[in-house]
Protein backbone atom coordinates (compact mmCIF):
# COMPACT_ATOMS: atom_id res chain seq x y z
CA UNK A 1 0.00 0.00 0.00
CA UNK A 2 1.39 3.39 -1.00
CA UNK A 3 1.04 6.46 1.15
CA UNK A 4 1.05 10.09 0.01
CA UNK A 5 4.43 11.80 -0.20
CA UNK A 6 3.35 15.12 -1.73
CA UNK A 7 0.84 17.55 -0.21
CA UNK A 8 -0.83 20.64 -1.64
CA UNK A 9 -0.97 23.85 0.37
CA UNK A 10 -2.11 27.45 0.00
CA UNK A 11 -0.12 30.20 1.67
CA UNK A 12 -2.13 32.71 3.72
CA UNK A 13 -0.48 35.70 2.01
CA UNK A 14 1.71 34.35 -0.79
CA UNK A 15 5.14 35.01 -2.20
CA UNK A 16 5.46 38.15 -4.31
CA UNK A 17 8.25 37.74 -6.88
CA UNK A 18 10.37 40.49 -8.46
CA UNK A 19 7.92 40.80 -11.38
CA UNK A 20 4.96 41.38 -9.05
CA UNK A 21 3.46 37.90 -9.49
CA UNK A 22 1.80 36.39 -6.43
CA UNK A 23 2.42 32.70 -5.77
CA UNK A 24 0.16 31.07 -3.15
CA UNK A 25 -0.55 27.45 -4.11
CA UNK A 26 2.19 24.90 -3.83
CA UNK A 27 3.26 21.34 -3.14
CA UNK A 28 5.43 20.14 -0.29
CA UNK A 29 6.91 16.65 -0.16
CA UNK A 30 7.71 14.58 2.90
CA UNK A 31 11.18 15.25 4.23
CA UNK A 32 14.00 12.75 4.29
CA UNK A 33 16.86 12.45 6.73
CA UNK A 34 19.20 14.31 4.36
CA UNK A 35 16.78 17.26 4.27
CA UNK A 36 17.42 17.72 7.98
CA UNK A 37 21.14 16.87 7.90
CA UNK A 38 22.40 18.72 4.80
CA UNK A 39 21.67 22.24 6.11
CA UNK A 40 23.91 21.59 9.11
CA UNK A 41 26.91 21.68 6.74
CA UNK A 42 25.99 25.12 5.39
CA UNK A 43 28.01 28.07 6.77
CA UNK A 44 24.84 30.18 7.07
CA UNK A 45 23.38 27.60 9.47
CA UNK A 46 26.67 27.32 11.37
CA UNK A 47 26.59 31.07 12.05
CA UNK A 48 22.80 31.21 12.68
CA UNK A 49 21.02 27.95 13.53
CA UNK A 50 17.61 29.50 12.78
CA UNK A 51 18.62 29.56 9.10
CA UNK A 52 18.20 25.76 9.03
CA UNK A 53 14.44 26.33 8.80
CA UNK A 54 14.90 28.39 5.63
CA UNK A 55 17.05 25.71 4.05
CA UNK A 56 14.79 22.80 5.02
CA UNK A 57 11.65 24.53 3.75
CA UNK A 58 13.39 25.36 0.45
CA UNK A 59 14.35 21.67 0.03
CA UNK A 60 10.86 20.22 0.59
CA UNK A 61 8.73 22.66 -1.44
CA UNK A 62 8.70 21.23 -4.93
CA UNK A 63 6.43 23.84 -6.49
CA UNK A 64 5.02 27.23 -5.56
CA UNK A 65 2.69 28.88 -8.05
CA UNK A 66 4.59 29.12 -11.34
CA UNK A 67 7.95 28.47 -9.67
CA UNK A 68 9.46 25.02 -10.09
CA UNK A 69 12.62 25.75 -8.09
CA UNK A 70 12.42 27.15 -4.58
CA UNK A 71 15.75 28.44 -3.31
CA UNK A 72 16.68 29.64 0.19
CA UNK A 73 16.75 33.18 -1.27
CA UNK A 74 13.06 32.83 -2.20
CA UNK A 75 12.12 31.47 1.24
CA UNK A 76 14.01 34.37 2.87
CA UNK A 77 11.48 36.69 1.23
CA UNK A 78 8.35 34.91 2.44
CA UNK A 79 6.11 36.90 4.74
CA UNK A 80 6.45 35.80 8.38
CA UNK A 81 2.87 34.49 8.42
CA UNK A 82 3.59 32.27 5.42
CA UNK A 83 6.84 30.93 6.91
CA UNK A 84 5.02 30.10 10.14
CA UNK A 85 2.27 28.38 8.16
CA UNK A 86 4.84 26.30 6.25
CA UNK A 87 6.67 25.30 9.44
CA UNK A 88 3.40 24.04 10.94
CA UNK A 89 2.44 22.32 7.68
CA UNK A 90 5.88 20.64 7.57
CA UNK A 91 5.43 19.33 11.13
CA UNK A 92 1.94 18.06 10.33
CA UNK A 93 2.72 16.13 7.14
CA UNK A 94 5.90 14.66 8.63
CA UNK A 95 4.07 13.24 11.65
CA UNK A 96 5.25 15.83 14.13
CA UNK A 97 1.80 17.28 14.75
CA UNK A 98 1.87 16.21 18.41
CA UNK A 99 4.01 19.33 18.88
CA UNK A 100 1.02 21.38 17.76
CA UNK A 101 -1.67 20.02 20.11
CA UNK A 102 -3.78 22.95 21.32
CA UNK A 103 -3.68 23.69 25.05
CA UNK A 104 -7.42 22.90 25.35
CA UNK A 105 -6.74 19.28 24.41
CA UNK A 106 -3.89 18.85 26.86
CA UNK A 107 -5.98 20.21 29.75
CA UNK A 108 -8.42 17.32 29.55
CA UNK A 109 -5.81 14.75 30.59
CA UNK A 110 -6.46 13.55 34.15
CA UNK A 111 -3.86 14.56 36.69
CA UNK A 112 -2.23 11.89 38.79
CA UNK A 113 -1.60 12.49 42.42
CA UNK A 114 2.01 12.18 43.47
CA UNK A 115 1.17 11.91 47.16
CA UNK A 116 1.25 8.57 48.85
CA UNK A 117 -1.66 7.72 51.09
CA UNK A 118 -1.76 5.21 53.90
CA UNK A 119 -3.73 2.87 51.60
CA UNK A 120 -0.96 3.00 48.96
CA UNK A 121 1.68 2.08 51.51
CA UNK A 122 -0.28 -0.96 52.72
CA UNK A 123 -0.62 -2.54 49.29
Amino acid sequence: MMFPVEFEFTLPKGYLDADGNLHREGIMRLSTAIDEIAPLRDPRVKSNSAYATIMIISRVIIRLGGLDEITPAIVENFFAQDLNYLQNFYRKINGMEADLVPAEETKSAPKRSTRSTKKDLVK
